[in-house]
């Protein structure tokens, strides 16, 4: 027999006070997970920046760059809304892609549009990551009643989306140029 209120409330719509626990405790390691990445994507992309020839290119990962500082801080905000200290975590997905976009570079020759399509590779699957991880983020926030975060984070979801697109849309021109650099 529930003993409060709130409890009885959580169970007559089928919401255990175990069930949420975990989802909560998912919902935190998942959102230090992407805070970790953030900051460590904020290092990385002026790499990318340096490593890039195409002024589009370079424009388009710059203008992402300060929007992953903002993140960063919006995930602060995150973790505040909710009642938690912002924490870092390892994630070894960001890691894994940050270098293998070290990896693309090198193997690239520095100053042709072929590094710029390696980088803009590795850009679009560290986006796809943050979007699903944004995604995901978002989702359970809903769930777990966290509006606040909620909307922090659905706020991050479509500037990744835009950024994929904003890739997407450099890519049309860079791959076609590096076709034509390398006959």
């Amino acid at each position: 027999m529930p003993t409060n209120k709130k409890t009885a409330e959580k169970q007559a719509s089928g919401r255990t006070p175990e069930a949420e626990s975990a989802l909560k405790e998912l919902f935190l390691d998942e959102l230090k997970d992407i805070y970790w990445a953030e900051q460590h994507l904020v290092k990385a992309l002026p790499k990318m920046v340096k490593n890039a020839t195409s002024d589009e290119l370079k424009s388009t990962i710059g203008e992402h760059l300060k929007q992953t500082e903002n993140q960063v801080a919006r995930l602060e905000k995150a973790f505040e809304s909710i009642g938690e200290k912002a924490k870092a975590v390892k994630c070894e997905a960001m890691d894994g892609l940050l270098k293998e976009a070290d990896e693309l570079m090198k193997e690239t020759d520095k100053g042709t549009e072929v590094r710029d399509v390696a980088i803009i590779s590795a850009a679009q699957k560290i986006e796809h990551y943050e979007i699903a991880s944004y995604g995901t983020l978002h989702a359970l926030a809903g769930t777990l009643g966290y509006a606040d975060a909620a909307a922090l984070l659905q706020e991050t979801l479509e500037e990744e989306k835009t950024a994929d697109q904003l890739l997407t849309k450099a890519a049309s021109t860079i791959n076609e140029a590096a076709l034509q650099e390398t006959n």
